[in-house]
């Protein structure tokens, strides 16, 4: 195993998954941590409640295309959230993953879990200070 896959704990068990429903939650995340990779953009928050889950939120714009092509995109980002965050994905936190123009819907599916597989890690990669080389 190579990269975030190598540092989750192989003892702990599964998170349980939330889906994100109300626009509080996804402006929230809107406003933590981001991090884009070639085919989504991944945001992230702490919720800091105390509640075991990963709460996970899927969107896309227009810009990614007519409704087929947004739902097949969705569809896609669904499938690998459901595959990657209870393993990867930290409790107590919400991601929501956001669909990007083109690469989503044509990216292969192992480049994209690779894709998110990098953002996690490097959104829980820690913050060096300011001023720091």
């Amino acid at each position: 195993m190579t990269g975030a896959a190598a540092t989750s704990d192989p003892g702990r068990a599964p998170a349980p998954l939330a889906q994100l429903r109300k626009r509080a939650q996804f402006t929230a995340a809107a406003r933590a941590r981001r991090q884009a990779v070639t085919g989504m953009v991944v945001q992230a928050r702490d919720r800091r409640d105390g509640r075991p889950e990963v709460g996970i939120g899927i969107t896309c714009s227009r810009k990614v295309g007519n409704a087929v092509t947004r739902n097949r995109a969705k569809r896609r980002l669904r499938a690998l959230a459901q595959e990657v965050l209870p393993d990867e994905g930290r409790s107590g936190w919400d991601y929501v993953l956001i669909g990007r123009p083109g690469v989503t819907v044509e990216r292969p599916f192992d480049a994209l879990r690779d894709d998110l597989r990098t953002a996690l890690a490097r959104l829980h990669a820690p913050r060096r200070a300011a001023g720091t080389a």
